[in-house]
């Protein structure tokens, strides 16, 4: 299998609800809305397999300081082949002259983001209002 790494914006409903709940985040029962929000994002780098949708990291920026990453999936099936890892590296390059890159981690990632680079803030916590569940 040879994945490729591309910089687009446009992807279908079809496309971005398949990969959403494949790792079951409830954002995905709302493509429509993905497709907008994709096109939105300052930088998308998506992860495919021949036409398939597998992977892709999401950020917005202000323009010189700081970086938030807001979406890191990879389909289950294509997990632990360092697709991930992969996507997380080209954002680390875009963004090497930032100050800051911010990801927020689901406890059972922390390893994950921690073997690529991120550290836990002692003094912070991420929270949220939201309706999605993931």
């Amino acid at each position: 299998m040879a994945v490729e790494f591309k910089t687009t914006h446009d992807f279908t409903c079809g496309q971005l609800e398949e990969l959403f709940l494949s790792v079951g985040w409830s954002s995905g029962n709302y493509p429509d809305k993905l497709v907008t929000a994709m096109k939105n994002f300052e930088t998308v780098i998506s992860a495919w397999d021949g036409s398939k949708l597998v992977g892709m990291i999401c950020a917005m920026d202000d323009g010189v300081m700081n970086a938030y990453v807001h979406y890191l999936l990879v389909r289950p099936e294509y997990q632990g082949i360092k697709i991930g890892r992969e996507l997380v590296g080209r954002v680390k390059e875009k963004y090497k002259d930032y100050l800051r890159i911010v990801i927020v981690a689901y406890n059972k990632e922390m390893n994950f983001y921690a073997n690529c680079g991120f550290k836990r803030a002692e003094d912070s916590s991420p929270m949220f209002i939201t309706s999605l569940w993931t």
